[in-house]
């Protein structure tokens, strides 16, 4: 569990304090919210992977289930809901919204555990292997396929595919691209990232539209892409 993060987003302090008790107890890395907005503003900005997130329903600025709706455009991240109200109606709304699970107030801090590492250990067994539109990359083995064709790639170019994967739908730049797969101590030129996107779109052939260029910003994976430019 070294490095896995779950964010507990709650207006409650006692409640984010016995999450956070536990969770680390667990092995777990802990990241605290107390309203929708600071929720929202972690999950696009924080500098490290966010794992989890156990969210309330009713907090200040963003209620839960918008922030749900926010996370669900750009992530698969597990997301446990915790409420005080147990109407079946809003249960059937955070399963249709996303949600992965959840749990009412009160509850048993060791029970809410159990899930955490259910839900935890399925997104480890299922991240062995990822599938976007024709292009399944297997991460274990490190091979890609399109359309059950093999395509070899550079272990670079592999790592690229894969942070674009993990960040579809998102306008990169090429600096947060160097960043995040060169890491922050390559000092090379920008357009390294713009010549191993060539060498990918290459790879990538009929499916090279997948990774579009945002002017003015950098890159975005999209499969609705085969209308716009692809300098």
């Amino acid at each position: 569990m070294k490095n896995t993060y779950v964010l507990v987003a709650d207006d409650e302090f006692r409640i984010r304090k016995l999450l956070g008790d536990f969770l680390q107890r667990e092995g777990y890395k802990v990241l605290e919210a107390e309203d929708g907005e600071e929720t929202i503003d972690l999950m696009f900005s924080s500098k490290v992977k966010i794992d989890l997130v156990i969210l309330d329903v009713m907090m200040p600025k963003y209620d839960g289930w918008f922030v749900l709706e926010r996370i669900r455009e750009f992530s698969t991240v597990p997301v446990i809901m915790l409420t005080a109200r147990s109407d079946e109606n809003d249960q059937l709304k955070g399963f249709k919204l996303g949600a992965d699970d959840y749990v009412t107030k009160p509850f048993s801090p060791s029970v809410l555990m159990a899930r955490i590492n259910k839900l935890l250990k399925r997104d480890k067994v299922e991240a062995s292997e990822v599938v976007f539109g024709a292009i399944r990359m297997s991460l274990l083995a490190r091979e890609v396929t399109i359309n059950n064709a093999k395509v070899e790639l550079t272990p670079k170019e592999f790592e690229l595919l894969k942070y674009f994967i993990d960040n579809k739908g998102i306008a990169l730049s090429r600096d947060k691209i160097l960043n995040s797969v060169w890491n922050y101590d390559y000092f090379g030129d920008l357009r390294t990232v713009d010549t191993h996107i060539k060498q990918l779109r290459a790879k990538l052939g009929d499916y090279a539209y997948y990774i579009s260029t945002v002017r003015s910003i950098g890159y975005r994976l999209d499969i609705e892409n085969e209308s716009i430019d692809q300098k």
